[in-house]
């Protein structure tokens, strides 16, 4: 019990950060998907090749290959471009608490990095799942694109965020927000006085 109580403590911000940033990506999944849906019925208006069904009319054809950048990719990119602007305030505000301790454009352009990052290894995986002749593709059996449930790029795009939520996690504690942990660190430097010592066999 009192290892527990020890690792406990000594994991505690990082369990407690890890809960708060699923909720904000759970957040964030509900913001980008309405943020993709909102593209697929409005794309369509300006760009009638974007009305292919399941985003897949091609957008730009990759020179040299077979391979052709699909509207797909370009909404969810999009939709990833709005979330993740949502993402980054609510965990700098709640999550990491970072708010005071740097500047809005010098954490969100680190944040944009990670999540380009994340992005590109999620296309990835959003392709292999969209694309028919991938052993990962998805049913068009039974996701056939009668109805929004049963859409293949709404169901790509969630699973496409769901692989790469440890990803973003990880490099945003460890590098966008580390602004607030070295103020944390510089304060205890400057005033050793407050720092609390836990004695592991009281714990």
């Amino acid at each position: 019990m009192n290892w527990l109580n020890t690792q406990y403590a000594r994991y505690r911000n990082s369990i407690g950060q890890l809960f708060r940033f699923g909720v904000v990506g759970g957040l964030g999944v509900l913001v980008n998907t309405i943020a993709l849906i909102t593209a697929t019925k409005l794309f369509p208006l300006v760009w009638p090749g974007a009305g292919i069904p399941e985003g897949e009319g091609v957008w730009w054809p990759i020179a040299g290959t077979a391979f052709n950048v699909r509207w797909y990719h370009v909404m969810a990119s999009v939709a990833f471009m709005v979330a993740n602007v949502f993402n980054f305030q609510l965990n700098r505000w709640w999550t990491f608490k970072s708010n005071r301790a740097s500047g809005w454009f010098r954490e969100y352009w680190p944040f944009l990095t990670v999540g380009l990052a994340a992005l590109a290894i999620g296309q990835l995986v959003f392709t292999a799942l969209m694309n028919q002749g991938s052993p990962v593709a998805l049913p068009t059996d039974i996701l056939d694109g009668s109805s929004g449930f049963r859409s293949r790029i709404y169901w790509a795009n969630l699973i496409m965020i769901v692989c790469t939520i440890p990803i973003s996690f990880l490099l945003n504690k460890f590098w966008t927000f580390r602004a607030v942990r070295e103020v944390r660190e510089s304060e205890e430097l400057d005033h050793p006085e407050d720092i609390v010592v836990v004695d592991e066999a009281e714990a």
